[in-house]
């Protein structure tokens, strides 16, 4: 796992929808629980969460997530923590996997390609903190 994301909280958001998805990928996606396209989900990275994303990452996309955007995030779960503990490791990941996926709206003026990675111009794979942008179109 590469060191720039280590014990840090990422935001994986699923991208493609179930049709002609491999039975191992839609097994990873369940357990990352990332049933329907737009679920958000809130992972603090080691490696055994790394090796769940690699293998599907042709269906999500994820990245760091910043507080601010973090913040409207769980406000608009209606998840009562604040995202400064959330960053920083002091809120129980436990009780915050309780009320995760959270559903989002699809985002303001659309994905830029769901059939492509981000290096080749798409929205799929690892976006960095440009997830934050996207995140931030999806939220009401």
């Amino acid at each position: 796992m590469p060191d720039q994301l280590n014990n840090k909280i990422i935001a994986a958001i699923r991208v493609r929808g179930r049709v002609n998805v491999r039975h191992n990928i839609a097994e990873t996606l369940n357990r990352l629980r990332l049933k329907r396209v737009n679920n958000c989900v809130l992972i603090k990275m080691d490696d055994s969460y790394y090796g769940m994303i690699k293998e599907c990452s042709n269906y999500i996309t994820y990245g760091e997530v910043n507080e601010q955007v973090l913040g409207k995030l769980v406000n608009s779960a209606g998840i009562k923590a604040d995202p400064k503990e959330i960053l920083e490791g002091k809120y129980d990941m436990k009780e915050l996997r309780k009320s995760l996926p959270i559903r989002l709206h699809p985002p303001r003026k659309g994905y830029r390609s769901i059939k492509r990675n981000v290096k080749q111009g798409g929205a799929l794979g690892y976006m960095g903190p440009g997830i934050n942008g996207l995140i931030q179109r999806m939220v009401k």
